[in-house]
């Protein structure tokens, strides 16, 4: 067979003739890599008759779409009630997150499950099956790699589930290239998706990505598949975030809170109490911020610490928290309140080892950057949300309503929010509601 040699995109996966610095599909720098491809997987299939147009009439039917419970309530939620059948699901996160261990909790429920895992041996994917106290009678393992054997043990078991961990250890001989290159991720993947949704085999592919997202396997699948899962968190933590990005049959950005657990991933029904369990009371610094993780909210601690430089350039460290973000919110204090903060050493932590980019944050970090600075406590019932503009106003958020609801069930009795999202806010709630319109207005109502 022919070989000819493309350029493939890591971004957006497209190909060229040619080599260019810059891709011409989506604009991405240095994207470009070179493949060899045989000329099998360019060749045509023969002229054949066009499909017939079926009627809008003809294929809506009254009967609800057939969901499989996963037996998880988290993962539920995130998709909407369940697994849709004959669905393609892309579960991606960094090696060692534990995705492997979601996957494979999602057996303990589902009927009949052919769990295809290249890099385990079977002997090793039964231990693991008995930590997790996994006993399905139905659940067919196998460790194989190649796709023309895997289709053919597909036809054997017909399974209700499909797992492939991972994507990336699977390759096809109907082009070249080793496993987990792009050419092999792209063309496994149009494949598994032309096999198993015919014949209405529910599929999870899980695939590896780098802690800044740039390995282009899982990114190249994300417009083939129904649904895309990310699994985030820190491996030094317990804590684990379960996010919907892409959902062909619902809504999306909705999250599931797990914590990991020597049995497998634990689905946390009330995250906001875990967060704020080991809250020091009384203590300069520290804030509770009701903050959006896709449309659920969840309450945190925020943590600001000011101290005298010990060494000639004062030191600025953020955990959880973008670093540009927060030398903005410094010099807002030191430009409108006078804050003399360049001698001072300023550290900021999202307490739990979340990750969190909410604009809504900026009113919370402001405010325990200043109780840290000046050694004054903050009411342990008080919480706060705004975004702050640069003039030093506290503007509007989103979801107002909800984040009220989150503290008030929580305890807390005051809220100290945006003036202008109160002239909008009509509902009744015990929470006193505190509406400041600038960083001033906030610190003095607060500390």
């Amino acid at each position: 067979m022919k070989k000819k040699t493309v350029f493939l995109c890591n971004d957006c996966g497209d190909d060229f003739a040619k080599w260019a610095g810059k891709c011409p599909t989506c604009g991405a720098w240095g994207t470009l890599s070179e493949m060899t491809i045989t000329e099998s997987s360019r060749t045509k299939s023969p002229a054949a008759e066009p499909r017939k147009p079926v009627s809008l009439d003809d294929i809506l039917t009254d009967e609800p779409t057939t969901l499989l419970d996963t037996g998880i309530s988290e993962i539920n939620n995130v998709l909407g009630g369940g697994l849709t059948l004959s669905s393609i699901v892309l579960l991606s996160g960094e090696p060692g997150i534990g995705k492997s261990t979601l996957a494979f909790q999602l057996t303990k429920q589902i009927q009949s499950t052919l769990y295809i895992s290249a890099e385990e041996s079977e002997s090793q994917i039964a231990v693991r099956a008995k930590r997790l106290g996994i006993t399905s009678e139905k659940l067919n393992i196998s460790s194989e790699n190649r796709w023309e054997a895997i289709s053919k043990l597909l036809e054997i078991h017909k399974p209700d589930l499909l797992i492939i961990d991972s994507i990336q250890t699977i390759f096809t001989e109907s082009i070249d290239g080793l496993p987990g290159s792009l050419s092999q991720v792209r063309e496994c993947g149009s494949q598994i998706l032309n096999f198993c949704k015919p014949r209405g085999i529910t599929t999870i592919l899980v695939g590896h990505i780098t802690k800044d997202g740039k390995i282009a396997g899982p990114k190249m699948l994300e417009h083939l598949v129904d649904v895309v899962l990310n699994l985030e968190g820190d491996n030094r933590m317990d804590f684990r975030i379960l996010r919907c990005t892409k959902n062909r049959f619902g809504a999306t950005h909705n999250t599931g809170i797990f914590e990991m657990t020597e049995a497998g991933l634990i689905a946390v029904e009330n995250p906001s109490q875990m967060f704020l369990a080991e809250r020091s009371v009384q203590t300069s610094g520290s804030v509770v911020v009701p903050v959006m993780e896709g449309n659920r909210p969840v309450l945190i601690e925020v943590q600001g610490l000011v101290s005298p430089a010990t060494y000639g350039n004062p030191q600025r460290n953020a955990t959880g928290f973008d670093m540009r973000r927060l030398s903005m919110l410094l010099a807002i204090l030191d430009k409108r309140l006078g804050y003399q903060l360049g001698t001072q050493d300023v550290f900021v932590n999202m307490v739990g080892g979340l990750k969190l980019t909410e604009p809504a944050l900026d009113l919370a970090i402001v405010l325990a950057i200043a109780s840290s600075y000046r050694d004054i406590p903050i009411d342990e019932k008080i919480v706060s949300a705004g975004e702050i503009g640069l003039s030093g106003e506290v503007r509007g958020v989103q979801h107002l309503t909800r984040r009220i609801k989150e503290a008030e069930r929580l305890g807390f009795e005051k809220f100290i929010c945006p003036a202008s999202n109160l002239q909008k806010f009509n509902q009744k709630t015990k929470m006193r509601l505190i509406g400041v319109s600038s960083v001033y207005e906030a610190i003095e109502k607060s500390i």
